[in-house]
């Protein structure tokens, strides 16, 4: 059954369309209760019947001089402007806001009291300015300003993280997959919404989940057939040392030979990378000392750098001499040596390689750098790739395995591995490890 979608799209419409709803209702609450309290502040005055009666007596009787001042006296008692007028000559002595307030029909929901009294005379009470209830407009203006601001900024707030939260989620989750954990997925929550959020998530799921078992597969696939070759590969070794001994051509044999320990050589790299990066960084570890894995790999390629003409340098650092990290010694070596092999495919007779070992940052800084043609800078970032060749420049030896097994190996250790073309001339690889004991 297939389930009911509430898409994206009107949901945000729906909060911003409720937002301005709520905010013009709880604009006009506000309004109405801030009027209601103005005009009870004049209608809970009392007796002012009374007192326009009085002061119209008195201003028969006595003056207006006297009606004014008794007015005034009561309008301090009552917290009021008290003024008699007459109906209408007289609204001009109001004061102008008043007379805008007697006037309007519109923004203003009651006006001042106006007491009807005979003879053609009002008395006109309001507020005094600092008396309760009595309000600027402006104020008025102000509280619905405020109001729309508050609600529509809250409701451009949950719009915003409706959207960003599970997209900054998912991000995440995809650069832990980029990084090595394919186990991880988009959370259940997210994948279970019913709009566009929750159909990406439920998508990315499906496609880590299909991407990882196409690596999964390729991965057997390499170790199933490396594995299943190693077996007619040693049988074919031994029927071509027999054959040599029976009298066989010495130069076929000998083609035949090396042939065989090309593709044991493959199945053997292909068999150790599959190791490496099934394993990751569950590896066994020991101390080790990096110098002493290095000189071990110099001496097992001495042979090789003198059929080649190279010589092979190394320099250390003081700090560098003593200084202990936790690892796999034979893992190690295996990557050194597959970095300088490399090194020395590469380097033409007559020059040198250069491994430096150096400490920085409590950190061990392995370099090896060749003097060969370089690599072009956009291929730079796949050396480290399986299968991975740059044969425009550095010729077709090997099968691009030893630099992916490298970086898998160093990635095991908590380090890091990069290359880059030295000014001078040649590729410089750098293997950066974190130091265990300094000593």
């Amino acid at each position: 059954m297939k389930r009911f979608m509430f898409p994206l799209f009107w949901r945000i419409f729906l909060f911003i369309w409720l937002a301005m709803a709520v905010t013009v209702v709880a604009s006009h609450l506000a309004t109405r209760y801030l009027l209601d309290r103005e005009r009870q502040s004049i209608e809970r005055q009392i007796g002012l019947q009374e007192v326009a009666a009085d002061a119209l007596e008195i201003r028969e009787q006595k003056g207006r001089g006297d009606a004014w001042r008794y007015l005034r006296s009561e309008g301090e008692r009552l917290d009021l402007h008290l003024m008699l007028i007459e109906r209408e000559e007289g609204r001009h002595r109001l004061p102008r806001s008043i007379r805008q307030r007697l006037k309007s029909s519109g923004w203003y929901a009651h006006k001042p009291a106006v007491i009807e009294l005979d003879s053609g005379y009002q008395l006109v009470a309001w507020p005094r300015m600092g008396g309760e209830g009595w309000l600027d407009p402006r104020l008025f203006r102000f509280v619905e300003m405020a109001l729309a601001f508050v609600l529509i900024s809250l409701a451009c707030w949950w719009v915003a993280r409706i959207v960003s939260r599970p997209l900054r989620h998912m991000e995440g989750a995809a650069r832990a997959i980029a990084g090595g954990d394919t186990q991880l997925r988009v959370a259940k929550r997210i994948a279970s919404r019913r709009d566009e959020v929750g159909q990406l998530a439920t998508a990315f799921n499906a496609m880590t989940d299909r991407l990882c078992q196409l690596l999964d597969r390729q991965g057997q696939l390499l170790r199933d057939i490396s594995h299943d070759l190693r077996t007619p590969l040693a049988r074919q070794r031994v029927a071509i040392e027999l054959a040599s001994d029976s009298g066989a051509d010495p130069e076929l044999m000998a083609s035949i030979l090396r042939q065989n320990e090309r593709l044991e050589a493959m199945t053997g790299q292909i068999l150790a990378l599959y190791r490496v990066s099934q394993n990751g960084g569950d590896i066994e570890r020991s101390p080790v000392k990096p110098l002493a894995v290095i000189n071990r790999v110099l001496q097992g390629i001495a042979d090789y750098a003198e059929h080649q003409g190279v010589d092979c340098k190394i320099q250390a650092s003081d700090e560098a001499r003593n200084i202990v990290l936790l690892g796999d010694a034979g893992l190690l070596q295996r990557a050194l040596d597959n970095v300088l092999q490399n090194a020395l495919d590469h380097t033409p007779p007559r020059h040198s390689v250069h491994v430096s070992v150096a400490l920085v940052n409590n950190e061990i800084r392995i370099t090896v750098a060749d003097e060969g043609p370089g690599v072009p800078e956009d291929t730079l970032p796949h050396l480290f790739e399986p299968f991975f060749r740059a044969d425009r420049s550095r010729g077709s030896k090997g099968w691009g395995l030893g630099l992916a097994i490298a970086r898998d190996i160093v990635a095991a250790h908590d380090g890091s591995i990069a290359a880059e073309n030295r000014a001078e001339g040649g590729l410089q690889v750098t293997i950066v490890l974190p130091v265990f004991i300094n000593g």
